[in-house]
């Protein structure tokens, strides 16, 4: 996917469907909180990987409109909010410590 303003907002709004189709899902489940709701992990990462295309699209764009610029603010703040439920980054094996890889393989 080319780094583009409008791949951008194609992902916004995915976001924001998503956010209502999890809202619902949670009033159909007897009404849980979406904190408590397994979702909110997913929510994390699709909003981690929003945020980090719009600091992308800034490196590469000059001319962002300025309701673009609002709604990327707007997903940091809330990412800033959440970045302790995405799913951890892990290094690669060959990169690891003998001990990181004994965690990782549960030895």
């Amino acid at each position: 996917m080319a780094i583009s303003i409008q791949n951008y907002v194609k992902l916004a709004n995915f976001y924001n469907e998503m956010t209502k189709v999890l809202s619902a899902i949670c009033v159909e489940k007897g009404g849980i909180a979406l904190e408590n709701y397994v979702g909110r992990f997913f929510a994390a990462d699709v909003l981690e990987y929003i945020v980090e295309y719009g600091h992308r699209v800034k490196k590469s764009s000059d001319k962002i409109p300025p309701e673009v610029v609002s709604v990327m603010d707007l997903f940091e703040k809330q990412f800033e909010k959440v970045k302790d439920l995405v799913t951890p980054n892990q290094k690669p094996i060959h990169e690891m410590t003998l001990e990181e890889f004994e965690k990782i393989m549960n030895i």
